[in-house]
């Protein structure tokens, strides 16, 4: 049997991941896609989002989702409405994200297409959604949860399959792939994105011993992001905002980095470390997700029960209590998604809050190029949106320590702990920077052997007639 490899995306990008395995022999052939993701960022990578894949959607036989992340699932729908009917393999939470998730950008995509046909500045007449909510529950039915740490035979046993926890977002995981020839068998490790360690709310990434093949992400691949104290750093952006008598507007996704950021608010509240200001929490998604997390006690540190509630926290749900918010003066925080500023709740809130010198806002996270959010950390003094031009006169703060990925050494700490270098590497999901200098990490300071960054649609054949 020949097993090739052939990267669909998230080569050269964050964004977009996507990587099609098909196994071959004289009689048959089987496809399976690991990860299914939109792009994001610059347009021209979301312009890949309407081109055709190189493949028969109906084809493909599997599905096996690392985690819920839109660059790893939020292309599913589109799969689906164009043909596929197989089975979507993901964890347990995995699988409750992905309807809270999928639906929700299929109902941003269905109200960004009315506004733009609406007010005429879409290159598209008329312009449309890539796919629908109708579309993703046609998806979710396919959809198949598993157990971390329970082998699942696939394919009449060709697959051995295993997800290990990642400890990047709530169900996050590595997916191992052990794929049985006819003489040989051998493991295939796809890392997914990879979590911090010493998480307050997420385990650590669960070390792998051995693997043949590895793709491994490389968001942080050329630097470091920890912090020696992170409660002290948001303690100063914090306390420096609300000393300003303003608002301070915290850009954060809505699965991990919100929850995150609600378990700190409260222990510091709690620790009178941060004043007990009002916390409005306007994002429904990120509201639907804390809620999640009771329902899976074992993916996470907190344990049972109301684990993110306090006293000064407000859940926003409704949207007219949202605009609401435009109107709020300080002392207060307000968390919004999205994290990367490209939609959701946060976009009016920044349209409202970018020209007033007297808030902040607070980026928590990677901001990938092409985004909202990395042109404000880059300093940008005016944003587009909605067809205007808006000054920024609000102070910025970046925190890079909130990231959900690992850094360059934490990297390197989970890498480490291969009892042997995999036969082939591949550097995954990181801008050609960061992706290059991991690779050539691994090549000359830790020699291990045949570590490739690849090209977009590039194949690659990973054994032959095993």
């Amino acid at each position: 049997m020949d097993v090739n490899l052939q990267f669909l995306g998230a080569a050269h990008c964050v964004t977009g991941s996507k990587y099609l395995l098909t196994l071959e022999d004289k009689a048959t052939r089987h496809q399976i896609m690991v990860d299914c993701g939109l792009f994001q960022g610059l347009k021209e990578l979301r312009l890949r989002n309407r081109e055709p894949l190189p493949l028969r959607a109906a084809d493909v036989a599997l599905v096996i989702l690392t985690h819920a992340h839109i660059d790893h699932s939020g292309y599913l729908p589109k799969l689906v409405r164009d043909g596929f009917r197989g089975r979507i393999l993901c964890t347990e939470a995995t699988a409750d994200l992905l309807s809270i998730m999928l639906l929700d950008s299929a109902k941003l995509q269905e109200e960004e297409a009315a506004y733009a046909n609406k007010k005429g500045y879409s290159k598209h007449h008329p312009a449309e959604p890539l796919y629908t909510q109708a579309d993703v529950e046609k998806m979710l039915p396919l959809v198949e949860s598993v157990a971390y740490d329970a082998p699942v035979a696939l394919l009449d046993g060709l697959l051995m399959l295993t997800f290990r926890d990642a400890g990047h977002i709530l169900g996050s995981a590595i997916v191992e792939l052990a794929v049985q020839g006819a003489q040989q068998r051998k493991q295939l490790v796809f890392s997914g994105d990879l979590g911090r360690y010493d998480n307050p709310v997420l385990f650590d990434p669960t070390p792998i011993a051995q693997a043949d093949v590895l793709l491994v992400e490389s968001t942080y691949g050329d630097r470091d992001a920890r912090v020696d104290d992170p409660e002290a750093e948001l303690v100063k952006v914090v306390t420096e905002a609300l000393d300003r008598g303003g608002v301070l507007l915290i850009a954060a996704f809505a699965v991990g980095r919100t929850q995150t950021l609600l378990y700190y608010l409260k222990k510091l509240i709690a620790e009178g470390r941060v004043p007990q200001v009002p916390v409005y929490v306007d994002s429904p998604m990120g509201i639907r997700v804390s809620d999640l997390y009771p329902r899976h006690p074992a993916a996470h540190r907190l344990g049972h029960g109301n684990v993110f509630d306090f006293p000064s926290v407000r859940f926003v749900t409704e949207a007219q209590e949202s605009k609401g918010l435009n109107a709020k003066t300080g002392p207060a925080i307000i968390i919004s998604a999205s994290g990367m500023c490209t939609g959701g709740r946060i976009v009016h809130h920044l349209f409202n809050r970018l020209p007033r010198p007297q808030d902040t806002l607070l980026l928590v996270g990677y901001q990938a190029e092409g985004t909202r959010g990395r042109d404000l950390q880059n300093g940008a003094t005016e944003i587009k949106m909605f067809g205007e031009r808006v000054p920024v006169r609000c102070q910025v703060k970046h925190l890079d320590g909130f990231s959900a990925h690992a850094d360059r050494s934490e990297l390197l700490r989970w890498l480490g702990q291969f009892q042997a270098p995999p036969q082939r590497t591949f550097i995954v999901h990181g801008e050609p920077g960061p992706a290059e200098a991991l690779a050539q990490t691994l090549r000359e300071e830790k020699d291990w052997p045949n570590v490739q960054v690849p090209d977009y649609l590039e194949t690659k054949v990973l054994f032959e007639g095993i």
